[in-house]
């Protein structure tokens, strides 16, 4: 009973990502994925997010990309394949890695309206830092690798590929979908919309790329589903098994008050739950509601949206075990520390 259980609600977990996530986040996430394959330049990719790019345009841009998307810590996967793909540094790619779902402006709103302002402006300010911060440290831990990156000239052979307004349309389009297909409009609203952007993306297809490219940029999406979804299907499943293994009473009494342990567990649990975009914030109420101090609430909010175990599954396919590891350490550990920092001031 209590096995079946535990599949149970590793299928519920399965069936809710499916029907919630897959049509309106996963399958624009994975064009637009496949786009930056296919359609962006390596020469475009290295100039902007290279290890030679100027690091405050570099980071500067990685870091405030979760305002635009408003991603979950698994859409953004394809995502930050696709930039590490055409050679982005590890720094710049690592902090886009992280913003894409910590950065989420209907979060830092939901989180300030429903907890709080001091809250929601500790989250804002910790995600923008922590993007830049991790990726610094990643770019400064794997900097004989970087170094290597930037001593390869055949790196920066790259011409600079399509016009930008080209890209600005091709992508444009695509960001439309991915946001109106996750926004909490009407459904005929959202339907109208969509067509829109669809027919448009044809128009700008037909007047601007060859038929070889669409081929191109179909086959590099297919790439990333094989590569990526399986494993992300395979991770949601054994989340969702452990929402049923670990006993509420249990979680409730180990994140109270500001301790040391409890900002750690808070961050690890962050970094192992699955999180749809959004739905940390209601959880994260209702922990607090129910004892859950403010330092370790803090912690899971900047641990949870950025990390999860069907997350760590596919970055170490990515960009391998060793980074992967190390970037992990680094979410919990900045995750545990200023949720302390934050419990002690809020009081």
């Amino acid at each position: 009973m209590i096995i079946t259980n535990i599949l149970m609600s590793g299928v519920n977990e399965l069936l809710e990502y499916l029907s919630a996530h897959v049509l309106t986040c996963l399958v624009p996430a994975f064009f637009i994925a496949g786009g930056i394959a296919a359609v962006v330049s390596t020469g475009a990719v290295i100039k902007y997010f290279g290890p030679r790019a100027k690091k405050t345009t570099a980071y500067g841009v990685a870091s405030v990309s979760g305002a635009i998307l408003a991603v979950c810590s698994c859409t953004i996967l394809p995502l930050f394949a696709g930039i590490h793909k055409k050679g982005a540094g590890l720094g710049p790619a690592v902090t886009f890695l992280f913003s894409g779902p910590a950065i989420n402006i209907l979060a830092i709103v939901l989180t300030a309206r429903k907890m709080g302002w001091e809250l929601g402006l500790a989250r804002a300010v910790g995600a923008i830092s922590f993007s830049i911060i991790i990726g610094l440290l990643m770019a400064l831990i794997f900097r004989k690798e970087e170094k290597f990156k930037e001593e390869d000239e055949s790196m920066f052979a790259g011409g600079e590929g399509k016009p930008v307004i080209q890209l600005l349309a091709f992508f444009g389009v695509l960001v439309a979908i991915l946001l109106f297909g996750t926004a909490g409009i009407p459904l005929w609203s959202k339907i109208a919309i969509l067509i829109t952007l669809l027919n448009s993306m044809v128009l700008v297809l037909a007047f601007w790329y060859s038929k070889d490219e669409v081929v191109d940029w179909l086959r590099e999406t297919w790439k990333f589903v094989k590569m990526i979804f399986p494993v992300l299907l395979i991770g949601v499943f054994v989340a969702g098994m452990l929402k049923a293994v670990i006993p509420q009473q249990w979680v409730e009494a180990a994140v109270g008050g500001n301790s040391l342990a409890s900002n750690a567990v808070a961050s690890v649990f962050g970094a192992l739950m699955y999180f749809s975009t959004l739905t940390e914030v209601p959880i994260v109420k209702a922990l607090l509601d129910m004892g859950m101090g403010k330092g370790p609430a803090l912690a899971l909010l900047l641990a949870g949206p950025s990390l999860s175990l069907p997350n760590m599954i596919v970055i170490g396919r990515v960009m391998g075990v060793k980074k992967t590891s190390v970037y992990v350490l680094l979410v919990v550990a900045l995750s545990t520390i200023t949720g302390m920092f934050f419990g002690y001031i809020a009081g």
